[in-house]
């Protein structure tokens, strides 16, 4: 029965019983399919434990599917799939009753057999710069994060695309993780769902139930874009390795650009890899978004030591790949993510070699240079501020945009490279009692 799953859709009326167990049941049915890449098998819906099906991250046709298996007729299916896909994206609702459109009989039928899920806010933190990051959890018990970082002209969500992560990047915190599974699309685009939740960016006369996000999560000012929205960017760079869960990041992504989804313009989206080859063309193709490139060193020593997936995909197969990269252009530039370590890639020497690379190539680019973040037990240092100002000004004087990122929420761990869940280390008890505090504590300021 379980090698049928996997991979598999499976109606409503046909989905098996599956007991819950909070902690880490499903692992057992995504097994790692041999010895290519490490890679758990991709599923779009999972399993709750009353039954019912979460609609969120699934296309019109996809939920026109499941209402036709559970009882309707085609056409009836297909209607009710548009109206219910409209509230889900247009208006943020959670709530079937809040569907003014659809009979009032049909609402708890849908009730009764689906729900409009978002992930579980396990706790909220908020950095003294404004950064904001989110301990999530899934319907089965897994821990993932997401950080929302405000500028002063954009807002941008930092959204994961894996519970744990793979490719064990020795500077990055997340990389100490064992990667669990991949996230469905509806835990990838539930992410985008719960910061709209919380900056309070629906329509007033459909938005969200924020009370199970507290008081304190929820902004009534005004925002930055021509749409009055806080929320205006989407970086895939959170935990995992986006293109090792294509099809369901492709799947959240067709959501949040499709403009009766969440409408969100591609030029708004970027996707963060580390360098698996194979899929890039893939993602200039299928998806369209822009292409950042975890980097991070030019000589193939120091980055099979840094990023380990050189040793598989090497720096040239890596940056031809960047040449080709489907849209990539003057006005479309890839971004080179390059973490600053003090001794280790940020020579005079590695900044002309970064130069020569890009020259080499012919690529549009523009560098991220990211002073290192630490995090307990990392085995490298940030490089000083004189270093990175003297990388900087190397490849700024060759005609590469070259900006050094100001480090945002390193006070929360939710900078760049130090995104980790840490929830089995705290009960419910424990993070109940930090939040008690935490309020009584602003209560006597």
């Amino acid at each position: 029965m379980r090698a049928k799953l996997i991979g598999q859709t499976l109606p409503l009326a046909k989905l098996p019983s599956i007991p819950y167990v909070p902690a880490m049941p499903d692992t057992a049915l995504m097994p790692i399919p041999g010895q290519i890449d490490p890679v758990p098998v991709a599923r779009d819906i999972t399993p709750r434990a009353d039954g019912r099906v979460d609609l969120i991250g699934l296309p019109k046709r996809r939920i026109a599917e499941l209402f036709e298996a559970a009882g309707l007729d085609a056409k009836a299916a297909k209607l009710r799939a548009k109206q219910v896909f409209h509230w889900l994206y247009h208006r943020g609702v959670t709530d079937f009753d809040a569907m003014t459109d659809i009979a009032k009989t049909m609402r708890p039928w849908l009730a009764e057999r689906f729900v409009i899920g978002r992930p579980q806010v396990v706790e909220a933190q908020h950095s003294t710069d404004g950064t904001r990051k989110w301990l999530l959890r899934t319907d089965d018990g897994h821990d993932f994060e997401m950080v929302f970082i405000p500028d002063a002209d954009r807002g941008t969500l930092c959204v994961s695309s894996q519970v744990g992560c793979t490719l064990n990047c020795r500077f990055c915190h997340t990389g100490t993780m064992r990667l669990v599974r991949n996230l469905t699309p509806g835990e990838i685009v539930g992410q985008v769902m719960l910061a709209r939740d919380t900056l309070g960016e629906w329509p007033k006369s459909g938005q969200a139930d924020l009370s199970a996000l507290g008081d304190d999560l929820v902004d009534d000012e005004g925002g930055y874009s021509s749409d009055g929205r806080l929320l205006t960017n989407i970086v895939m760079m959170g935990m995992g390795e986006p293109l090792y869960n294509f099809d369901n990041v492709k799947g959240a992504l067709q959501l949040v650009m499709d403009g009766d989804g969440l409408a969100l313009s591609k030029r708004r989206i970027t996707l963060s890899t580390s360098g698996v080859v194979p899929m890039m063309d893939r993602c200039g193709e299928e998806i369209g978004v822009n292409l950042a490139v975890s980097l991070h060193a030019v000589t193939k020593e120091v980055r099979d030591e840094i990023v380990p997936i050189n040793r598989k995909y090497g720096i040239e197969d890596l940056l031809q790949a960047c040449a080709d990269y489907p849209g990539a252009s003057n006005a479309r530039r890839i971004t080179f993510e390059y973490v600053m370590l003090k001794d280790k890639n940020d020579s005079d020497e590695d900044a002309r070699e970064l130069v020569r690379l890009i020259r080499k190539y012919n690529l549009p680019a523009k560098v991220n240079l990211i002073p290192f973040n630490p995090w307990p037990g990392a085995p490298y240092e940030c490089s000083t501020p004189e270093r990175i100002r003297a990388f900087s000004n190397i490849v700024f004087e060759a005609g590469i945009s070259a900006p050094v990122r100001t480090p945002r929420g390193r006070d929360i761990d939710a900078a760049c490279g130090q995104l980790k869940t840490a929830a089995e280390k705290k009960s419910r008890a424990e993070l109940d009692r930090l939040y008690a505090e935490k309020q009584a504590a602003l209560e006597t300021e």
